[in-house]
């Protein structure tokens, strides 16, 4: 049986997408006679109408660009497609700089993903590669795309030092971006042998809960851990915030997933929100 809500959703995008066609339509209209009324006009000169004429192009792509980027926010976009836009995206890393970056694709007939998801995606690719380039000594990096009919699968390993961590910025600062999509983010590093994320994103929207907060008897230090884990903050940034030992953390965590009934970490965040 089809859930109403994602059918619902996708009442709720379609109706935004047409309206997105009819504003775009209009906008484009109001441009091509703006564009013939310049160029007719008799009262200015070739240099000012080609001048304006430019301009009023220039203005009617960079809205066209905008519009395009909010519809493929609104559809799915295939798989194979939106790896080659990430391709795209760090073909500059392997042109202008030293760096190789050796992709390995996604099959062809994998589960299209959500615009949102195929978004973020590339988005989280790209911060991750920036984040191992960081490291003294990276000069080759792979990046891996799978799907398991549930989830986006992503791994991006590198050649360097393998010191990076969880606590590292901007690992934080993409494990807040994989957490606001319900996702996981893992950090493996093996000293001398490089670093890899491993990135899960779920392409389904996540089942409401109907458990409330109230009903989960949380104590009032159990609140503030969930709030730090809904952040994406890990156990050593918690215990810093709070004052208190990563074992505690890691003993209020597991209280947590025990008493809202999650199983992961990215579960529980989702259910805080």
């Amino acid at each position: 049986m089809t859930s109403p809500i994602p059918a619902q959703d996708s009442r709720i995008a379609a109706a935004e997408r047409t309206k997105i066609i009819a504003d775009l339509t209009d906008a484009h209209a109001t441009t091509l006679e703006s564009l013939l009324a310049v160029l007719r006009s008799q009262s200015t000169s070739d240099q000012a109408a080609r001048q304006t004429a430019t301009d009023l192009a220039a203005a009617a792509m960079v809205a066209l660009r905008a519009v395009s980027d909010r519809d493929r926010s609104l559809t799915e976009e295939p798989v194979a497609r939106a790896f080659e836009r990430l391709r795209a995206d760090l073909r500059p890393l392997v042109r202008f700089g030293d760096l190789d970056v050796q992709f390995i694709e996604p099959p062809v007939n994998g589960r299209a993903l959500p615009g949102e998801v195929a978004h973020e995606a590339r988005a989280i690719v790209r911060g991750a590669v920036l984040a191992l380039v960081e490291q003294k000594g990276v000069g080759k990096v792979r990046v891996q795309w799978d799907c398991d009919g549930s989830n986006l699968l992503i791994r991006i390993r590198d050649d360097g030092p393998g010191d990076l961590n969880p606590e590292v910025p901007s690992v934080r600062q993409l494990a807040s971006r994989v957490v606001a999509l319900s996702g996981d983010l893992q950090v493996h590093a093996t000293a001398g042998w490089g670093s890899e994320m491993a990135v899960s994103l779920p392409l389904d929207p996540p089942t409401a809960s109907v458990v409330t907060e109230a009903s989960w008897g949380l104590s009032p230090r159990e609140r503030e851990v969930l709030v730090l884990v809904a952040s994406g903050a890990r156990n050593k940034s918690i215990a810093a915030e709070l004052l208190i030992s990563e074992n505690t953390v890691k003993f209020h965590v597991a209280n947590l997933l025990r008493k809202v009934g999650a199983s992961t970490r990215a579960e529980l965040a989702s259910l805080a929100r």
